[in-house]
């Protein structure tokens, strides 16, 4: 979220409101119950906000480890690059020249810039460290992660047992999806749906199979489900 007038108090969890105005930006963990309001009861407040999602687990994890959930000073320059991103989606959402489809490639392209200029920088931006879990607890979350992804790959219709995969490690189910969700920002079961929808966005560009035959693959119980869990969790319909 980036603030572009006023100032907004953003209360994430039972954790100390953050306060941020024209210029911040705030990088919040998935799936973390939120609540936004101008700070202010008489003056104007205007944010913009998208959503974003990356695929490497190890900038996941970096970013939610480090600057997650706190503010982003407008004189950092991601926070600036957050606002130039945020500010060219709305001016390229105005542009009536555009169909949807070409609105759609457009939008991508400048979120995918925003992802390449977090992804090549964020080493370099050397934000202070701030670590929510502790060394174990991230290799446990690796090793769950490994398992899901190895599984995937080698049979994507495989129907997961998170627990177990938490028995092979020798750590309890509960345990298990407790740290991977803290380390990660999503359940097991959700990186799982990540991988297999993943996997299937790979085989829909290959002409030997069907939309039907990779539904059955990725472990589909019908076509329909198939094309609206795709639809949520790529963007495209197949």
């Amino acid at each position: 979220m980036c603030v572009i007038e006023g100032h907004q108090t953003t209360q994430i969890g039972n954790l100390k409101p953050v306060v941020y105005g024209p210029g911040d930006a705030l990088i919040i963990s998935p799936g973390t119950l939120h609540i936004n309001f101008n700070t202010s009861s008489t003056e104007p407040m205007t944010y913009i906000c998208f959503h974003f999602n990356i695929e490497s687990l190890e900038l996941k994890s970096e970013i939610i480890s480090s600057i997650a959930n706190t503010k982003i000073d407008s004189t950092n320059e991601l926070a600036q690059t957050a606002v130039k991103t945020a500010k060219e989606m709305v001016t390229c959402s105005a542009d009536k020249r555009l169909n949807a489809e070409e609105l759609n490639l457009r939008v991508q392209i400048i979120l995918l810039n925003f992802l390449y200029f977090l992804t090549h920088n964020f080493t370099r931006l050397n934000f202070k460290s701030n670590p929510k879990y502790s060394e174990r607890e991230a290799k446990v979350a690796r090793s769950v992660a490994t398992i899901i992804e190895n599984s995937v790959e080698d049979n994507p219709d495989h129907i997961l047992n998170i627990s177990q995969i938490c028995h092979s490690l020798n750590i309890s189910s509960g345990y298990g999806h407790r740290v991977f969700k803290k380390v990660y920002g999503i359940t097991p079961l959700h990186f799982v749906e990540e991988q297999k929808y993943r996997k299937a966005k790979l085989l829909l560009g290959s002409p030997e199979y069907s939309i039907e035959e990779i539904s059955y693959m990725t472990g589909s119980n019908s076509l329909s489900n198939f094309s609206k869990q795709f639809k949520k969790m790529v963007g495209p319909n197949p």
